[in-house]
């Protein structure tokens, strides 16, 4: 397939109801947040999981729509399929000494799994694959205002051993916590590379493949801990050349989030407290822009 021939940036906006759309590991899973402003924020990580996920329930193991970087993937052993593909013979931390075969694995990895010719993937551990450097890429995501974590008291009415049931004389309860946002409207900024895509195969097919999965991956993704998610805007800049016709941040500047009328005392709680505009007079020659959602 052709790589694309346009550069692209993206403005994705998102909210979430009463869960928790990233938790922080290291704060015992609390909503990851700005400490100097307590806004919230979401990885690029997490949002490229889920990507991953509904590709992978999209395309149902696809041939050239695998996924590299799967849930409790042992990566060499991904590595050395393209070594057995190609019947190689696979030297420990080193890419084979012919640059024809280093160049061949790569290019079949790129091939072969939508997430390495879209993210990129370093791939020298161990079984060396190479390293690509993928034509997408995304920042964290921002909470447009301060967000309040809430701890949740909830209860089980069930033990996990016969011991806490005793403990319990029978009573069988047990007690946790869960970490949620009341609500948050979240900003993330993207960005597409032609160039880039041009040494990766990522190709016009690839690309409406990921428009589908960031404005749906949420539909896939329902849980208890997550609430209520949703993909709320996509608004796209498309430029007439792979080079690109415009710096990106004065097109994300043209995107303004600002709280509705009337709203800006209390809290927000739904995505009608917000009021989004997009600058449309004067864009630059070449840059043009559609509305995903």
């Amino acid at each position: 397939m052709t790589a694309i021939a346009n550069r692209y940036e993206f403005v994705f906006l998102f909210d979430v109801t009463n869960g928790n759309p990233n938790g922080d590991p290291d704060a015992g899973n609390l909503p990851r947040l700005d400490p100097e402003t307590n806004q919230g924020l979401v990885t690029d990580v997490c949002l490229k999981r889920k990507i991953r996920n509904f590709v992978t329930l999209d395309k149902d193991e696809a041939s050239g729509y695998a996924i590299y970087m799967q849930e409790k993937a042992v990566l060499n052993n991904q590595h050395r399929k393209a070594y057995e593909a190609l019947e190689i013979e696979p030297e420990k931390n080193k890419l084979p000494k012919k640059e024809a075969d280093a160049r061949a694995l790569t290019q079949w990895m790129c091939k072969n799994f939508f997430d390495v010719r879209t993210f990129g993937a370093v791939m020298t551990t161990g079984v060396n694959a190479g390293q690509v450097r993928g034509p997408v890429q995304m920042a964290f995501a921002n909470s447009l205002d301060p967000v309040v974590p809430l701890e949740v008291s909830i209860t089980r009415m069930a033990v996990t051993t016969e011991a806490e049931a005793e403990k319990q004389s029978g009573d069988n309860r047990t007690m946790g916590r869960k970490h949620i946002i009341p609500y948050g409207l979240y900003r993330a900024h993207g960005f597409i590379s032609a160039k880039l895509a041009e040494r990766t195969g990522f190709s016009d097919d690839d690309l409406e493949l990921f428009w589908r999965a960031l404005t749906n991956m949420f539909e896939h993704d329902r849980s208890a801990a997550r609430g209520e998610m949703a993909a709320r805007k996509l608004v796209v800049f498309q430029h007439d050349n792979a080079m690109g016709n415009a710096p990106a941040h004065t097109l994300f500047d043209r995107v303004q989030v600002e709280r509705a009328n009337g709203s800006d005392d209390t809290p927000a709680r739904r995505y009608a407290d917000y009021e989004i505009t997009i600058d449309r007079n004067a864009l630059p020659e070449g840059v043009t822009i559609q509305e995903m959602l």
